[in-house]
């Protein structure tokens, strides 16, 4: 008869034999979780009394995991090689010592558990997790893997600069059995390596693309496509497959598209990575959407507002109630601006509920839910019941039909202040949407706050910022008098490593904002064309797209180029 296994250690239990916490501190957690429930790990850090990273400590050694101190350690550089740069990086472990045919790996995130089984699989041997100080793992990888990581970069880009693709044997991929094939070490690699060059350079995309006699490798890097070094034909259905199985999807299924997700976390911050498949003449496409809020800043003052529009903005977020549009084309930025009004406007004292579609970033403090329109969770569907829940401030993804939008209106007339989407070109062509779609020109005008309309440009990079003068025919296209160039300066970036030789790194909003006024209501009423809004609406104070833009264009902020890209002329 076998001995049971030992009772694991509550986590109280382990963070008092480690010295982090009295007996009298975790009464008092354990108490705050019978009242509020929860983990009493993240209980004890809200607290103040553990930190994560102690706490994840803790949590390794409960699991049963050594704890272990990299800094006192001498780490032999053939132990440490048989874990390759991308695959470290992307795991964010250090490989410590090889005992006969068991590796032992010393992780940042001791609940990672799955890295243990894909390492099993990628480097076909027994792999033990340890638990080290983030900090130390980090400056582990960054001391025995910088340089072979940027070993490993070169050897691609050199082998791009042969004749024909990047190359890797395929005589170790089994091209018939897809699980086989997605689980093989060498398409395991390629694809850790094609995610940490992707995600390091702050794409928000990554393209894997088959067609007819090439596979194509793209990210999309502020807003722009730009091509990878593409991997063999042949392996396209391989690293696809291989995405699938990270995503959880049905690596047979071929016909049909699939949606999925990745969590990673890629030196030490957590990446979200949204899937889609979509069934082509040559194979499935795929998309990878890369949401790394730590490239994504949620703060009112950094997205490009000038200070009056902060002011108006700042203003309508302390409406009682209405309703607030912000328009603009896909990838225009209005998740972002979005959940910048509501990082701001979220406190204790306001009930704050969104309906997205999908849940793009978790805000700590705010309700949000997820639309499924397969088991009939609509937008519609999902505000019914929001209403009942007693909200303060509502956020609805997107009004796509009149059910929607009636509801919108019915609850900022009874109180509530409520935020969406629309797609329309400029802020007052969302008054004749709004009109379109059934919405009663009354309703409209007593409910309507203001619509914010918005674009992204590319800043210049300030690496590599010079002075220029632009040719006449370029600035022929901004039609400015010649007076209104007078004295005006103008930059573009040269292009530097920083910026991938492109000169622009990063960007920022360009806005439209056209609060609703007296005069503005009574033409809605009247019916009035977009034309008449948006004269009135310029004369009661608004800022073009075009305006907003130049602006932007004379602080040196961005390129003419881009002005003329993403905005109209009024003229």
């Amino acid at each position: 008869m076998t001995a049971p296994a030992p009772a694991r250690k509550l986590i109280g239990q382990v963070l008092k034999e480690m010295g982090e916490v009295t007996e009298g501190r975790v009464q008092e957690a354990l108490a705050l979780q019978r009242q509020k429930g929860g983990l009493l790990g993240e209980i004890l850090v809200g607290m103040g009394v553990v930190s994560r990273q102690k706490l994840l400590l803790a949590l390794g050694k409960q699991a049963g995991m050594e704890v272990v101190d990299l800094s006192r350690m001498e780490l032999a550089h053939e132990v440490v090689a048989a874990v390759d740069p991308s695959t470290a990086t992307v795991y964010r472990l250090v490989p410590i010592r090889r005992e006969g045919d068991v590796l032992t790996v010393a992780l940042a995130d001791p609940l990672n558990a799955a890295v243990l089984d894909d390492l099993r699989f990628l480097l076909g041997c027994e792999v033990r997790g340890a638990v080290a100080p983030e900090e130390q793992v980090d400056k582990a990888i960054q001391r025995f893997y910088a340089e072979g990581f940027e070993s490993a970069r070169k050897a691609v880009r050199e082998e791009a600069g042969k004749p024909g693709p990047v190359s890797v044997d395929l005589s170790k991929v089994d091209l018939t059995d897809k699980e086989a094939m997605a689980k093989s070490p060498p398409i395991v690699k390629l694809l850790n390596y094609i995610l940490f060059q992707a995600i390091r350079d702050r794409a928000s995309d990554i393209h894997l693309e088959p067609f007819e006699k090439e596979f194509k490798v793209r990210y999309r890097l502020d807003g722009v496509l730009y091509d990878l070094e593409a991997p063999q034909k042949a392996l396209a259905e391989a690293l696809i497959s291989r995405v699938k199985v990270m995503a959880d999807l049905d690596i047979a299924e071929t016909r049909v598209p699939q949606d999925g997700r990745i969590e990673l976390s890629i030196g030490g911050r957590p990446v979200d990575i949204r899937v889609s498949t979509l069934p082509t003449m040559f194979g499935e496409s795929c998309v990878l959407r890369v949401l790394d809020r730590t490239n994504v800043s949620l703060d009112l003052t950094r997205l490009g507002l000038r200070e009056r529009e902060l002011k108006v903005v700042r203003a309508l977020m302390k409406k009682p109630h209405g309703i607030v549009l912000v328009t603009g084309p896909t990838g225009s930025g209005k998740t972002t601006t979005l959940y910048s009004v509501l990082q701001e406007a979220n406190d204790v004292a306001v009930k704050i509920i969104t309906t997205e579609d999908p849940v793009e970033y978790d805000l700590d403090g705010i309700v949000q839910v997820q639309i499924n329109e397969e088991i009939g969770l609509t937008y519609a569907s999902c505000l019914r019941s929001i209403l009942r829940q007693d909200p303060d401030v509502i956020l609805v993804g997107e009004i796509r039909d009149l059910e929607t939008a009636q509801i919108a209106v019915e609850a900022s007339l009874t109180g509530h202040l409520v935020f969406s989407t629309l797609h329309t070109n400029d802020a007052p062509s969302a008054v004749t949407r709004m009109v379109d779609i059934g919405v009663e020109p009354f309703l409209l005008a007593a409910t309507l706050e203001a619509v914010v309309a918005q674009r992204l440009v590319r800043r210049i990079c300030p690496g590599c910022r010079v002075a220029y003068d632009p040719p006449p025919d370029v600035l022929r296209e901004l039609q400015l008098a010649e007076d209104e160039l007078q004295g005006k300066r103008f930059s573009l970036g040269k292009g530097c490593a920083e910026c991938h030789h492109t000169g622009y790194r990063g960007r920022q909003a360009l806005y439209e904002i056209m609060p609703l006024t007296e005069r503005l209501r009574q033409l809605m009423l009247s019916g009035s064309s977009v034309d008449q809004l948006r004269t009135v609406a310029r004369e009661e104070g608004m800022s073009t797209l075009r305006e907003s833009g130049l602006f932007a264009l004379f602080d040196g902020i961005t390129t003419v180029e881009e002005v003329i890209r993403a905005t109209l002329s009024e003229a």
